[in-house]
């Protein structure tokens, strides 16, 4: 078994409860430009995880945007349709940004306002480490709740497409737009057989070239 692969798994198995089977352990994006696997993490981030699996079976994320993306920051979604009409659920979150999870490159958070527990549902993937979104003894921070499986090379090219703006938004819009196409939730067992097609997948191409 490749050595990728194997890491994969054995990170997969070691972080998920016993109860995960039987629940969504993951989100999967499928977006324009590749898939994209978050694994939540339900223990530390219960509130946020458990209102971002509700917003994806209910379709909230599917034929939305990445309409904010800042190289070596971070790539938003969550919030406008490809005709940038905004899409925010009316529910706030409970910010959980004291969790002990950092936001670290690779790391997925709750996007939110300047009040502390205005999140709704945007998320964001941190293209590097930002320190600066986490919590401190004078302020709020931003709530880790999951974190990029595979698929971070997919964010990476994102990072890449020129922005700009687009009313109603001012900045860091892609000017190629960025869709995701639909978003699902996993159990761990659908997470395991996806990650295995992803690699199976990935070598034949590599092997192609």
């Amino acid at each position: 078994m490749p050595r990728t692969l194997c890491a994969l798994l054995l990170a997969l198995c070691l972080a998920l409860p016993a109860d995960a089977a039987t629940r969504s352990s993951h989100i999967l994006l499928e977006t324009s430009l590749g898939d994209i696997l978050i694994e939540l993490n339900h223990r530390r981030a219960p509130l946020t995880t458990a209102r971002i699996v509700e917003l994806t079976d209910e379709g909230h994320y599917d034929g939305l945007i990445f309409h904010r993306v800042i190289p070596g920051f971070v790539a938003q979604t969550g919030g406008f349709t490809r005709a940038l009409e905004p899409r925010n659920p009316e529910a706030t979150i409970v910010n959980e940004s004291g969790n002990g999870l950092r936001n670290r490159r690779g790391k997925v958070a709750l996007a939110r306002g300047n009040e502390p527990h205005s999140g709704t549902g945007q998320i964001y993937f941190n293209l590097d480490d930002n320190d600066s979104l986490d919590p401190s003894s004078r302020r709020w921070g931003y709530a880790v709740f999951g974190r990029v499986i595979a698929g971070m090379e997919v964010l990476d090219t994102m990072a890449e497409i020129p922005t700009g703006a687009r009313p109603p938004l001012p900045s860091d819009v892609p000017e190629q737009p960025i869709v995701v196409e639909r978003a699902v939730g996993l159990d761990r067992d659908a997470a395991l057989e996806w990650i295995i097609a992803w690699e199976e997948a990935r070598m034949e191409k590599e092997n192609e070239q």
